[in-house]
């Protein structure tokens, strides 16, 4: 009984051996994911720092590649818990400490608030999952969904935006108009950006259109459809059809049958040139292999593969160390969560 015994707690306590946690660089940013660019994570990193001195609150923003490369399978919630408590974020009396943490290839986030709070955070914090986070993290916009959800988890836990805490009504309003009024300029200038590309969109259109002149007897040339112009495209030509990386149009002499091909490439594609083979049918994946640090460059793995001639290769680059603030060390004031907050997935 007693064997029995040693091996069934023995056996139990396996999973939580297994679980393991990353070692912050600092109390603010940790981008292990490399989701955010200098200059994002340098403006996230100094509204956090702002926070901290100006209302004593510790909010942290960690992004991961996957929760298994700490030995973790399953969902956000308990790794989300157990990385702020390993962490002790927030103020050990006050338990009052944020963490927003985003799992990329889990496709999942988590915005964990410190215990002090009690369940009053759970229904603001999935607003703003839901509402400020996630439709950009569904276009792959990182640094925008999580530039937005630390402006919108401040307001839900303070009531004031970023830089306005100590300011009185009069000003308070006068930042909400003057938010309006850039907010208005921006779709101002969104959609004037829309019609930018219509010039050239329409010039292009009529270049297309515009007839073709034989070379050998000056005949006006014919265009062929779609159906028909395959019959003169090779193989890795048709495949760019398909995967709209490249369109083709297909020109033939009604006389002699000369054949003009021209190829016209998409204005946004996610699709490179392959070394091999010459088309744009590449497709890549990234992976990080070693995040970066303050201290040290990480590395990633990037994975090619040509959907025309089947050719796969991959590149490993260096990711640049982490821009280490002055005052961006230090550590956490030892707080701790019970679980409160709210998660999402895209």
């Amino acid at each position: 009984m007693r064997v029995f015994l040693f091996l069934s707690m023995f056996l139990c306590a396996v999973p939580a051996m297994a679980q393991d946690y990353p070692d912050y660089s600092e109390i603010y940013v940790n981008d292990f994911a490399d989701l955010l660019g200098e200059a994002v994570e340098e403006d996230i990193r100094e509204r956090l720092k702002t926070l901290r001195r100006e209302t004593g609150v510790e909010f942290t923003v960690v992004t991961i590649g996957a929760m298994s490369d700490y030995g973790h399978h399953g969902e956000i919630e308990p790794f989300a818990t157990g990385l702020f408590n390993s962490w002790g974020v927030g103020d050990a009396e006050k338990n009052d400490g944020l963490m927003m943490l985003v799992s990329r290839w889990d496709r999942k986030i988590r915005l964990e608030v410190g215990s002090g709070y009690g369940t009053s955070m759970n229904a603001p914090m999935q607003q703003v999952i839901d509402g400020d986070i996630l439709p950009y993290f569904r276009k792959d916009r990182y640094e925008e969904g999580i530039s937005n959800g630390v402006d919108r988890t401040i307001l839900a836990v303070t009531g004031s935006w970023p830089g306005e805490y100590d300011f009185d009504a009069p000003q308070r309003l006068f930042g909400s108009f003057s938010r309006f009024i850039t907010g208005l300029g921006n779709w101002i200038w969104a959609i004037l950006a829309g019609f930018v590309p219509f010039p050239l969109m329409i010039y292009r259109r009529w270049k297309r259109n515009t007839p073709r002149i034989c070379p050998n007897d000056g005949m006006k040339m014919t265009r062929l459809d779609e159906v028909w112009d395959d019959n003169h495209l090779q193989k890795g030509q048709i495949t760019e059809e398909e995967l709209r990386s490249v369109d083709y149009d297909v020109w033939q002499c009604p006389k002699c049958e000369h054949v003009k091909i021209e190829g016209y490439r998409a204005w946004f594609s996610q699709y490179s040139i392959c070394r091999n083979c010459g088309y744009r049918t590449v497709e890549g994946d990234t992976t990080i292999l070693e995040s970066a640090t303050t201290t040290s460059t990480g590395r990633k793995r990037i994975d090619y593969h040509c959907l025309n001639c089947g050719d796969e290769y991959s590149v490993t680059r260096t990711i640049p160390k982490v821009s280490k603030s002055s005052s961006s060390g230090g550590s956490f004031g030892g707080g701790s969560s019970s679980g409160g907050g709210a998660s999402g997935s895209w």
